[in-house]
C-alpha cells in the first residue's frame, strides 16, 4: 500500500508517466538514467532544489549526454565502467585507489634509442619504485615512491589525453640523479594499460571536484551541466555488468544480458512496482570511500545477475525468452515481458535497490561538492538556466564495447 502511494505521489509531483509517452524507454539505458537523475533532484535540500527543479527538465533530457559521447571521443567509453575483476577480487584490495598509481602499477615503460627500443622490468612497492634493464649495457634505477608519485603528477598527468607519453632523458636523469638517458641517447616512452579497462571510480572523484568548483564560483550552466553528467557515471557505478570484463556475458554465452538487467528491466517494472522515495541526500565525509562502495556493492551482485538469468534460460524455451517489438520505426528482437518478469522476480529486489542507490549518491555527492565549495547561495530567482546545446558528433573512428552499439 505505502509503494501505491508514493508512487501516486510521485506520478503526481514529476510526471513519471510521461516518459513513455516522449518514446524515451528505448534505450539505465536512457529511459534509466533520465528517471534516476529526475528523483535525484528530490533528495537535494532547500538550499539547492529550488534551483535544480526549476532546471529540472535539464537535468532528466541531458542525464544521458554522456552516452551520446562515447560514440564522439575515444576517451569518453572508459569513464563509464571499470573491469575491477581483471585485477583483483572482493574487496580490491591490490587496486590502487589514487588514479595515478593505479596507472603507474600498470603501466609499462619503453627504452627507446633510435631505431631500437625494449620495456624496462618494473617494481612497485611502498617505498621505492624500480627500473632495471639487461640491455643497453644495463642499469638498476631506484627512486622513493613517493617521489616518483609527485614526478608523475606534475610531469606525466598532463599527457593524459595525449596519443603518446614520451619522457625526455634529461628528465629522468635528473629524476634518477643518473647521466645513464643521456649518455646513451634514450627517450622513454609510457604505454597505459590500465585505463582501457575502465575508470568510472576514478572519474567520479574527478567531476566531484569539477562540480565543487563550479559551485565555487556560482556558475550555473556549468552547476547545472556537471550535475547531469555526474549523475550518469554514479548511475553507472552501480550497475554490476558495468564492473566486470564479462560485461555482456559474452563469456559465459549470455550475450545482451547487459541491456536486459538495466534498460529492460526498469523499462517494464520501474513505473509500476519500484519505490524511488530514497530520504534526503547526505553529506559525505569520506567521498573515495563512498565512490568504491559503490563498485563493491554493485559487483557483489555479479554473480546473481549472470547465475540466476542462466539458470532461467534453461526453463523456458526461445520463443518465451524473446519477443518482437516495434522501437522507433524498427523491428527489434526482445526479452517477453514474461521472461522478464521471472529474472526480476528471481533476483529480488536488486534493479530497485541499485537504482535507489544511485539516486540517493546523485543527491548525496551533489550536496557534498556544494558544502565543500562553502555552501553558496544558489538563487532560483532567474529562472530556467539558458545553456548552449553541445554539438555531438559520431566518429566513425571511435570503437566501443559491443553492448554499446
Amino acid at each position: 500500500m505505502l509503494k501505491r502511494i508514493s508512487l501516486f505521489i510521485f506520478i503526481c509531483f514529476i510526471g513519471l508517466s510521461s516518459f513513455k509517452s516522449k518514446g524515451i524507454v528505448d534505450i539505465w539505458g536512457f529511459y534509466g538514467h533520465r528517471l534516476i537523475n529526475r528523483m535525484a533532484v528530490f533528495t537535494l535540500p532547500i538550499e539547492l532544489i529550488g534551483f535544480y527543479k526549476k532546471n529540472i527538465e535539464y537535468m532528466t533530457e541531458h542525464a544521458v549526454d554522456p552516452d551520446k559521447r562515447r560514440y564522439a571521443t575515444k576517451h569518453e567509453a572508459v569513464r563509464h565502467y571499470i573491469d575491477i575483476d581483471k585485477w583483483d577480487k572482493i574487496p580490491f584490495p591490490n587496486v590502487p585507489r589514487d588514479f595515478e598509481e593505479a596507472i603507474i602499477k600498470h603501466c609499462m615503460i619503453k627504452f627507446v634509442s633510435g631505431s631500437d627500443s625494449v620495456y624496462f622490468d618494473k617494481l612497485v612497492t611502498k617505498d621505492s619504485f624500480y627500473l632495471s634493464t639487461s640491455h643497453f649495457d644495463g642499469v638498476n634505477l631506484k627512486i622513493d615512491y613517493p617521489t616518483f608519485v609527485k614526478y608523475w603528477k606534475k610531469v606525466v598527468k598532463p599527457m593524459y589525453y595525449e596519443d603518446e607519453w614520451k619522457l625526455s632523458g634529461y628528465d629522468l636523469d635528473e629524476l634518477f640523479n643518473t647521466n645513464y638517458f643521456r649518455e646513451n641517447k634514450i627517450d622513454v616512452l609510457i604505454e597505459d594499460y590500465f585505463s582501457e579497462h575502465g575508470i568510472v571510480p576514478f572519474h567520479l572523484e574527478a567531476t566531484l571536484a569539477k562540480l565543487t568548483r563550479a559551485f565555487e564560483n556560482k556558475d550555473k550552466p556549468s552547476i547545472l551541466r556537471i550535475s547531469a553528467e555526474f549523475g550518469h557515471y554514479i548511475a553507472d557505478a552501480n550497475v554490476p555488468l558495468h564492473t566486470t570484463s564479462n560485461y555482456n556475458g559474452q563469456l559465459t554465452d549470455q550475450i545482451g544480458i547487459h541491456a536486459f538487467w538495466e534498460s529492460r528491466i526498469p523499462e517494464l517494472f520501474a513505473e509500476s512496482d519500484y519505490d524511488f522515495f530514497v530520504g534526503k541526500a547526505e553529506y559525505i565525509e569520506n567521498t573515495r570511500d563512498y565512490i568504491w562502495n559503490f563498485i563493491i556493492k554493485a559487483h557483489r551482485n555479479l554473480d546473481s545477475v549472470l547465475i540466476i538469468e542462466k539458470r532461467l534460460s534453461k526453463t523456458f524455451d526461445s520463443d518465451r525468452q524473446f519477443c518482437y517489438d516495434e522501437r522507433l520505426g524498427q523491428t527489434i528482437r526482445i526479452q517477453c515481458p514474461e521472461y522478464a518478469a521471472a529474472y526480476t522476480n528471481a533476483m529480488g529486489s536488486m534493479v530497485e535497490e541499485q537504482m535507489r542507490s544511485s539516486i540517493h549518491g546523485i543527491g548525496s555527492l551533489i550536496y557534498t561538492a556544494w558544502v565543500n565549495a562553502g555552501q553558496p547561495m544558489i538563487s532560483a530567482d532567474d529562472g530556467v538556466v539558458q545553456i548552449e546545446r553541445e554539438v555531438i558528433k559520431p566518429d566513425s573512428k571511435v570503437k566501443t564495447r559491443p553492448h554499446e552499439n
